[in-house]
């Protein structure tokens, strides 16, 4: 076994790498970019090393940045963990040419199925199944159109290279053909520096169902049963669970078999994935399954397979990777319960799943009862240059019903503050009927979008809690000042505030009457609401509100406050009125960008027309393309940016005056 081991990664997967690696006694060697250079990862590691600014491809994605680092550390092997270069058979080779030990799969495996047309191919002279499409050469985009006519709409464009639904695009009629073409491979050149794609026929009720199997160099492989990853949006996986719901032995056995099959076809060793996608039209059946493609490294949600088969994948990987067999053969492989993974994002489902970015001022997850793999820390910032994600929560029953409800449990017990999250969107989608009944299938999330993102209004108790706390009055008054004991009392009258709060973009206009010490009254509309303040904490205090008590945590954040209470956050911006005069007096004139990114296309110039809708500028941030639009009619007055501009949150990119101004 190795005595230290560079991770060559960040975030989430490095961290639990370190923990595995820390169990067995291994000494870890953490890499790390400027926005870095306080992140979790670096503090659990043994030593680290600055490989570059914050941009992934002068740090995480340059080879020989990271390979200087394992020099300079004494590490014997290099784990990649997953994205970035842990598919890039030129770094498994660079690594082995080092002298180093690269924790994976053969750089010839890493090939045969890093192009997902060649993969195919290969996989049907194994004799495993494919979705139908083109998985040719020629590129031309007329030719690729002729081809998806050929077909039948609807069609998947799917990027060769890489994955995690960068250059993907669903097309429903001939005449989005090339818009969308033209999208995915702009998407694929910047995630992969590869704009080739491939067409697919798309099915209409597929079901994601994935293969884990694992190789070692004595040409042993396994398969450690299936997890189902249907739940999407925009071909990213939300929730995955293992078993798959609904899996007879039959198609089990099929499709293991099919996944071993594949793994021996390349001479795989280490860990690897083998994804499926199953027609589930008339349910699950042993001949309606079609490889989609093998990803040769560990995946995202590789704990619901360690959490139904009570083994550690990151070890098993050190040990294959140090020349060691697997420690088990198929036969003594067996499923025990169920388990699901959510992933935790910092974005905003109500607003498309837009990507937030800011300060974590709020973070806790449940202490009992799940698993939490996290790369952050509260008070972490959520960096623009790379995946959004703040955790991983893993829960495990003895059945599905019985890891269902504690998922649920634990979502709803789960706090963010400071940056939009999907906690909200994520517990609703574990109570969705069709989910909850053991029917999954990729379409699920967009059929049920609406329901799922809906945001709440916050009810009048909230909104009077948060006038209230937002004039300050869990401040501890200056010691030795009699009348700041006082708070917002006085003798004659009573002292009146008029509060604007903002709670997800609706605005909230409040009068706070201080009737006695600690005593308010609220002026909601036509409606007054008492409030009483009561005992203070550190990080809240009691209320009663219409002789109703009730504990508050409030969360200080750079534009407002937030509230947790009766297990939600509720986030509230302070509006100053002069500013708000200001803003209204704009209306939907100035196009803003909303979080840090690149301009990767200006579709309008001054003086173009343009209609409510219409796409006017493309921003690439966090690894995925947003499509700004226009909010009302007008005429391009201005335009401050230009393609390959990188901008910052809040930066004006356009202005719209009136058509007839």
């Amino acid at each position: 076994m190795f005595s230290k081991i560079l991770i060559a990664n960040r975030g989430e997967i490095a961290c639990r790498i370190i923990r595995t690696a820390q169990r067995l006694g291994i000494r870890t060697v953490a890499v790390y970019s400027d926005a870095d250079a306080a992140a979790l990862h670096v503090e659990l590691a043994d030593e680290a090393f600055r490989i570059g600014t914050a941009a992934a491809s002068e740090s995480y994605l340059s080879i020989e940045r990271i390979l200087a680092a394992a020099e300079k550390s004494g590490a014997e092997a290099v784990h990649p963990g997953y994205g970035f270069l842990s598919e890039n058979a030129e770094f498994a080779e660079a690594v082995e040419a080092a002298g180093l030990a690269f924790i994976g799969p053969s750089p010839s495996a890493i090939r045969a199925m890093g192009l997902k047309d060649a993969a195919k191919a290969l996989m049907e002279k194994a004799g495993v199944r494919v979705v139908p499409g083109y998985h040719g050469d020629n590129q031309d985009a007329a030719f690729l159109g002729e081809r998806a006519a050929e077909i039948g709409y609807p069609v998947l464009i799917k990027a060769r290279a890489g994955g995690g639904g960068k250059g993907m695009r669903r097309v429903d009629r001939e005449d989005e053909f090339a818009a969308a073409l033209e999208a995915a491979r702009r998407e694929a050149v910047a995630a992969f520096a590869d704009g080739a794609v491939l067409i697919e026929k798309y099915l209409t009720k597929p079901r994601h169902i994935e293969i884990q199997v694992f190789g070692d160099r004595h040409g042993n492989v396994v398969h450690l049963f299936e997890r189902d990853c249907s739940l999407q949006r925009r071909h990213q996986k939300v929730i995955e669970e293992a078993p798959a719901p609904g899996m007879t032995a039959q198609m089990r056995h099929a499709m293991g078999d099919a996944a071993v099959r594949a793994a021996q076809a390349i001479g795989y060793s280490g860990a690897g994935t083998v994804e499926f996608i199953a027609d589930v039209t008339d349910g699950l059946w042993p001949d309606r399954f079609f490889f989609m493609e093998m990803n040769t490294r560990l995946q995202v949600e590789h704990p619901v397979t360690e959490a139904i088969s009570g083994l550690d994948l990151v070890e098993w990987q050190l040990r294959v990777a140090a020349g060691e067999p697997l420690p088990k053969k198929q036969s003594e492989l067996a499923i025990d319960g169920w388990a699901f993974e959510a992933r935790v994002y910092a974005e905003d489902p109500a607003r498309g799943f837009l990507p937030s970015t800011g300060r974590l001022s709020h973070l806790s997850f449940p202490e009992t009862g799940a698993r939490i793999d996290t790369g952050v820390r509260q008070g972490d910032r959520v960096s623009p240059f790379y995946d959004p994600m703040i955790a991983k929560l893993i829960v495990h029953g003895p059945t599905r019903a019985a890891a269902l409800a504690r998922l649920t449990q634990a979502l709803k017990v789960s706090h963010i503050g400071g940056v939009a999250n999907n906690l909200d969107f994520l517990a609703r989608l574990s109570e969705q009927a069709d989910f909850v009944a053991g029917h999954p299938d990729t379409g699920l999330i967009d059929r049920e979008v609406e329901g799922l993102t809906q945001r709440e209004a916050p009810d009048a108790t909230v909104v009077a809690l948060a006038a209230v706390v937002s004039l300050g009055i869990l401040k501890t008054p200056p010691a030795g000042d009699p009348f700041a004991s006082l708070g917002h009392w006085q003798i004659w009258g009573q002292a009146t505030r008029t509060v604007t709060l903002d709670h997800q973009g609706e605005r909230h206009s409040l009068r706070v009457a201080a009737r006695g010490l600690d005593l308010f009254a609220v002026h909601i509309g036509d409606r007054i609401v008492p409030v009483r303040i009561g005992g203070r904490t550190e990080s809240g205090c009691q209320a009663e509100i219409d002789g109703r008590q009730i504990g508050i945590t409030v969360l200080a954040l750079p534009r407002g406050l937030g509230l947790i209470l009766d297990g939600r956050v509720h986030e509230f911006h302070t509006i100053d009125p002069l500013d708000q005069a200001a803003e209204d007096s704009q209306g939907g004139d100035h196009l803003i960008a909303p979080m840090p990114g690149l301009i990767k296309l200006v579709r309008v110039r001054e003086g173009d027309a343009v209609s409510s809708g219409d796409a006017l500028i493309v921003m690439e941030a966090m690894k995925m393309e947003l499509t700004l639009t226009a909010s009302r009619d007008g005429i391009v007055e201005t335009l401050s940016v230009a393609e390959g501009d990188q901008t910052s949150e809040g930066t004006l990119l356009l202005s719209l005056k009136p058509e007839d101004a």
